[in-house]
């Protein structure tokens, strides 16, 4: 098998992601001031940039276990710049991930870089590579809800506190979909390299249509979408955000519709 050699300039940063970041730097400096007369508009610019954000780092996890793993050719594709535009698919990537949060506020996971598994040897190692996504956003999440559970929210402005907790969510949402083991998410993956060669083959031709299962169950099924919220928020509860500020959160997100004086009483 040949080698691909990884060149320094397939580890710098891409200025897509640098700019992206500076977008929700710049919304969550004017939430915290209170800089415009569209406190809303600064809460989607915010948690829409920092969502896409979260993709990025979620997708160079994966990347970047893969290249130590064995994976040298993530480094040619762009995987290791952040680079949203270097992903295999941008639109089920971060187009359809921001969209389904503005419709359900849910954090849709993307599959998004390619893994040459052939390259890597090991169990462990395959499981691992699955696992680095959503381990990122376990991370994300324990990040965002800091304030909270650290009990400093004293001077944070309530605007900034429902964006954060909604933020906060999304990465709840997008742990808990995909660790979800079901073919076609990251959970599936943790545990495919376990299965019996059989029992992969009889599941493969489903893997295409996982997330998909997984998504329209979470939005037109009530039962199923009320019990995913409710562990949501009992796993949010306990990093210390009450479900009110979640909620007041994607009330204020959702720019285009009234409810903006949540953001008072929060």
């Amino acid at each position: 098998m040949v080698s691909v050699p990884v060149r320094p300039g397939d580890r710098r940063v891409s200025p897509v992601f640098l700019g992206i970041a500076a977008v929700a730097a710049v919304a969550g400096w004017a939430l915290w001031t209170g800089f415009g007369d569209v406190p809303r508009f600064s809460v989607f610019l915010f948690v829409t940039a920092a969502w896409v954000v979260s993709l990025c780092l979620h997708e160079y996890a994966h990347a970047r276990t893969a290249l130590h793993s064995g994976d040298l050719t993530v480094g040619a594709k762009g995987y290791l710049t952040l680079n949203p535009l270097k992903y295999t698919h941008a639109l089920l990537s971060i187009v359809l991930p921001v969209v389904f949060v503005a419709l359900g506020g849910i954090g849709l996971p993307g599959g998004a870089v390619f893994i040459e598994r052939g390259r890597i040897r090991g169990r462990w190692r395959h499981s691992l590579i699955s696992a680095a996504g959503p381990l990122t956003n376990v991370l994300f999440a324990v990040v965002c809800t800091a304030p909270f559970w650290l009990d400093a929210l004293d001077g944070v402005p309530p605007a900034f506190r429902s964006a954060l907790a909604f933020l906060a969510l999304l990465q709840v949402t997008a742990a808990i979909l995909n660790f979800l083991p079901v073919p076609g998410l990251d959970g599936y993956g943790v545990i495919e390299p376990w299965l019996s060669p059989g029992v992969r083959r009889q599941v493969e031709p489903f893997a295409r249509y996982g997330l998909l299962f997984a998504v329209v169950l979470l939005l037109w099924v009530p039962v199923v979408n009320g019990v995913f919220f409710d562990a949501v928020h009992a796993i949010l509860c306990g990093l210390g955000v009450e479900r009110e500020y979640s909620s007041c959160g994607y009330t204020l997100y959702r720019f285009w519709e009234d409810g903006w004086f949540c953001a008072v009483s929060a």
